[in-house]
């Protein structure tokens, strides 16, 4: 008599669709397709990722005061000193240390890892900040509030870091890197937007220190809960390279200190024009929505798939930007009225946020692996710079040719970062 063979161990069969992936197992008991979807949206898949929504709201805390301390030193050395003149010379200072500081703690957290070098660094500019607080507290000399300011240079480049556990993270999915990118840049424009905005609350309500006070807090709590999150941390590596720049092709930093020029001329001849129509009050809150457009449609870029690479939609972002840039000059040589020049404002920013994005992922591109963070640095060293040179100029304009006129000075460096970066293709093709 035949004996009764045992079943055949069940097989699941496995479908992959675009969204989901499906596992079908045939048996009586359970006839029901069972399903394992991925989270719907862009910005929730990013998120879902374990250990990045840790390391963001930690990021978030710490760079928030970003927007603060220069606000609140003004503020702070101003009204004991009684010198805006003081004020803006110690704060000019430390954003040049800042400059000269941040390529090199940057290349040390791409040698040693985030955590072991971004701590330490954080405390020593954190302990600059509470010693400038105590020096113009106590009436120390002059010279002190430069020392103690210039040792805030040592704070990390937050957003690079961030930018580096991403890029390490989505390595294998630009798509999702593209998201990031763009979540990162709505990221910076929403920090230098609330930023001003808390630091004036704080010094106002409270006393002239608060806002420095509570910078130095939420700079070290962030810090501390940023590098906590050690599984997203990418993995320190040894440079072996010999080139003098991280980037491949450094022509790309002069395109940086044009767009920042775009940046630090617009936001003083705004206020030279608000203060021209008798609302330099209102000069903030017309600035913040440049910041505002900017934020918005980095979320709405980042949600869209990306079209070819990024050096072809470069020029094409370049390009919107010096278009857009137009409108608040038009705005303000037509209407001429603050209330007019607003929307023009919020259209331009508009332009910033895809331009920005584009421009990281570039420099992701054309930076070798062990040097990120150092590359992100000099890109931030080349925005403050042009930021520094386009508050000058947008100055020179306003000042000395009519409030208006200052309008040109954004234009001109928006046109100059495209005219840049056309020659640069040029020459490269001309080489290959």
């Amino acid at each position: 008599m035949p004996q009764p063979t045992e079943p055949a161990p069940r097989q699941p069969l496995y479908t992959v669709t675009a969204d989901s992936l499906v596992a079908v197992d045939f048996t009586p008991r359970d006839l029901t397709p069972r399903f394992r979807r991925r989270p719907s949206g862009p910005y929730r898949r990013l998120f879902a990722l374990p250990g990045t929504r840790a390391f963001t709201a930690g990021n978030l805390l710490a760079r928030l005061p970003m927007g603060m301390f220069s606000v609140s030193a003004v503020v702070m050395i101003a009204g004991a000193r009684g010198s805006y003149a003081l004020a803006g010379a110690v704060t000019a200072t430390g954003l040049a240390a800042t400059g000269v500081a941040g390529p090199w703690v940057a290349r040390l957290v791409d040698r040693y890892g985030q955590a072991r070098v971004a701590v330490p660094a954080t405390v020593t500019a954190v302990l600059g900040s509470l010693a400038l607080l105590l020096c113009v507290r106590f009436g120390a000399p002059d010279w002190t509030l430069f020392a103690a300011y210039t040792a805030t240079a040592t704070t990390p480049n937050l957003g690079g870091m961030s930018r580096a556990r991403w890029a390490h993270l989505l390595r294998a999915d630009p798509d999702a890197l593209h998201t990031a990118n763009s979540f990162e840049q709505a990221a910076d424009e929403l920090c230098f937007m609330l930023g001003p905005v808390l630091a004036s609350f704080l010094t106002g309500t409270f006393f002239p220190e608060a806002g420095t006070l509570a910078g130095a807090v939420l700079l070290l709590t962030g810090m501390l809960l940023f590098t906590a999150q050690r599984t997203t941390e990418p993995p320190p590596r040894a440079g072996t390279g010999t080139a003098r720049t991280p980037l491949r092709i450094p022509s790309l930093l002069a395109c940086f200190v044009a767009t920042g020029a775009v940046f630090g001329s617009m936001e003083v001849v705004t206020i030279a024009y608000a203060d021209a129509q008798g609302h330099r009050s209102a000069a903030g809150a017309v600035l913040a929505l440049q910041a505002a457009g900017s934020c918005a449609a980095g979320l709405v870029y980042g949600a869209l798939k990306p079209r070819g690479p990024a050096e072809r939609r470069f020029p094409v972002c370049l390009s919107a930007m010096a278009v857009l840039m137009f409108l608040p000059l038009l705005a303000a040589r037509t209407a001429d009225s603050l209330w007019a020049l607003a929307p023009a404002l919020l259209a331009a920013g508009m332009a910033t946020a895809p331009t920005m994005v584009t421009a990281m992922t570039l420099v992701q591109d054309r930076t070798p692996a062990d040097r990120l963070n150092e590359g992100m640095s000099l890109v931030v060293t080349a925005l403050l710079t042009g930021v520094a040179a386009g508050s000058a100029l947008g100055g020179w304009a306003a000042e000395h040719v009519s409030p208006t006129a200052g309008f040109t000075a954004p234009v001109a460096a928006a046109v100059t970062a495209l005219l840049l970066n056309t020659v640069s293709r040029i020459a490269s093709h001309r080489f290959l």
